[in-house]
């Protein structure tokens, strides 16, 4: 917002209050009620002021409360914003960022705890982000507001109060980071997993008690789930020979179905397992605290699923 006076920020609760996760802390403040705007709780109104701004050459970035609530907005982002500038054969460009938490968080219920990265993903015209880290969410934003499309920016709302490292380049003001490439968050020789967002921590865990157990895990942060950053996933996948993809969200037409399939697809020879897909439960996110663990995805899955590609197990029933 410093840098470029085009950019503003708009949705419910983001100024006075500071941000519903106070996220926008501060920036009223600092740039005034022109560029930070309370919104009422309409989010189809104010998402399509988002759009028409883009329209004219604004660079808005719209935050829902929960993702789960851009559907009453889902017209305007699909309709309007990813599809102006193909049927405008280039005339219109959209740059605005579609912001909020995604996924499940704690004890919400079934309508704050929806997995979007599928819906969205499945959408030419938008680019979809997933930051895990501190520094992929500086980055990645930072990417998201230059960028001359929409673009569809995943938060969750579990890693605000997490802690990362940060290194000295990422606190530079020129920081961004790339759309469309994929992050090795450690190196392995054994078996591929991919995992974004909140699930990348839980790979990590994975991973530590894999090595433990002799198994060396190449765990890949996608950042991107549009533009999916394919490469990346091909190359370890031929290190490795073996595939898990985790994500919180269904299975049934899921990031990891897509990418099980296009490496199947591509990579076939190169594998020496069946691929192995770890998601949420196929139901609506429970409120019960027992029943919504059982609903996600948790480190001890991504273990057994590695060790069954491994041949380290003697189940061959998937466990999500």
């Amino acid at each position: 917002m410093s840098a470029d006076p085009k950019v503003f920020l708009m949705g419910e609760e983001v100024g006075e209050y500071q941000g519903a996760y106070k996220i926008t802390k501060g920036l009223l403040l600092k740039y005034g009620p022109d560029r930070v705007v309370d919104t009422p709780i309409t989010e189809a109104g104010f998402t399509g002021i988002g759009v028409g701004a883009a329209y004219y050459g604004l660079k808005p970035v719209v935050e829902f409360m929960t993702i789960n609530f851009s559907l009453q907005a889902i017209d305007h982002i699909i309709n309007s914003a990813a599809k102006s500038n193909y049927m405008s054969t280039g005339q219109i460009s959209v740059p605005i960022v579609f912001r909020g938490p995604n996924g499940a968080a704690a004890g919400v219920g079934a309508q704050h705890s929806h997995c979007y990265a599928a819906w969205y993903a499945s959408c030419p015209g938008l680019k979809v982000l997933a930051p895990y880290s501190s520094e992929d969410a500086r980055g990645l934003l930072k990417a998201a507001i230059r960028d001359p499309d929409p673009v569809v920016f995943l938060e969750n709302e579990l890693l605000y109060g997490e802690s990362f490292p940060v290194s000295v380049e990422a606190l530079d003001s020129n920081f961004c980071l790339p759309i469309g490439k994929a992050k090795i968050e450690r190196e392995g020789k054994d078996v591929t997993i991919t995992a974004f967002s909140k699930m990348v921590g839980y790979v990590l865990e994975a991973a530590e008690i894999l090595a433990k157990e002799g198994i060396s895990a190449e765990v890949i942060n996608l950042r991107s789930i549009r533009p999916l950053d394919r490469s990346t996933i091909y190359d370890s996948v031929r290190k490795t020979n073996r595939l898990v993809t985790v994500e919180e969200g269904f299975s049934q037409h899921g990031i990891g179905a897509e990418i099980c399939a296009s490496v199947v697809e591509e990579y076939f020879d190169y594998l020496d397992a069946p691929v192995e897909r770890i998601a949420g439960a196929d139901v609506p996110m429970p409120y019960a605290a027992n029943l919504e663990r059982m609903a996600l995805p948790q480190v001890e899955d991504i273990v057994r699923a590695a060790k069954r590609t491994c041949y380290r197990s003697n189940s061959t029933t998937a466990t999500a």
